[in-house]
């Protein structure tokens, strides 16, 4: 039989071997690779066949959206299952748009991520059901986030401002410099109308994507 290879990729290695000890008690599903952030996901796909990536978007560097991007620029990529503590409507919404072919939330069930890989590998897509039904919901009722407006990179800088951190921290995680950021921070403050940190953390809270 021949076995899904995977690439699990999280920036904390206690998850990592939590999930890779349970795919490698399967029968057909390998992991052949970690990485702890989205530059060691882009530099293990020159050197290992995988199928497919199991990855978190809330990552160090380059970040999960910005990853997939990547990935899914190379010819004849692997298949990109995201695995994120993030159960809103937008967060998948964008990482679907960038690319990836399934979204599953960290507090399913385990088996369903052996599901999930194997039912992506076979070529269909996977979306855990609740978040699924968020989806439709938003769609269904014509809902639009201010948030939708803003570029991959800017989404980051946003969640990480709404999360409370500094340009000079965010600056440090996403491998940008501190100038960069606040260009960012400037172009986020002009397209939600925000004047000020607390407004941006508040439009975060709104659209459901950090708990009050």
């Amino acid at each position: 039989m021949n076995k899904i290879n995977v690439v699990l990729a999280d920036d904390h290695a206690v998850v990592r071997m939590g999930f890779k000890l349970l795919l490698q008690d399967t029968n057909d599903i390998n992991v052949v690779g970690e990485a702890e952030s989205g530059e060691q996901v882009i530099k293990l796909l020159n050197t290992l066949q995988t199928d497919m990536i199991v990855m978190d978007l809330s990552m160090p560097g380059i970040g999960g959206l910005e990853t997939i991007s990547r990935v899914v620029n190379k010819q004849k990529h692997p298949k990109i299952l995201i695995l994120s503590a993030h159960e809103d409507a937008i967060h998948p919404k964008r990482s679907l748009k960038a690319g990836a072919n399934g979204y599953l939330s960290k507090r399913g069930a385990p088996e369903e991520l052996i599901k999930a890989i194997r039912q992506i590998h076979s070529g269909n897509m996977y979306i855990e059901a609740s978040i699924a039904q968020k989806i439709a919901m938003s769609q269904m009722g014509g809902e639009t986030s201010p948030v939708e407006v803003l570029s991959e990179r800017e989404f980051d800088v946003f969640m990480a401002l709404a999360n409370g951190k500094t340009v000079n921290r965010i600056a440090e995680t996403l491998n940008l410099s501190p100038r960069t950021v606040g260009t960012h921070l400037y172009n986020i403050k002009q397209k939600l109308n925000a004047s000020n940190q607390t407004e941006l953390a508040l439009i975060a809270i709104q659209s459901g994507l950090i708990n009050p």
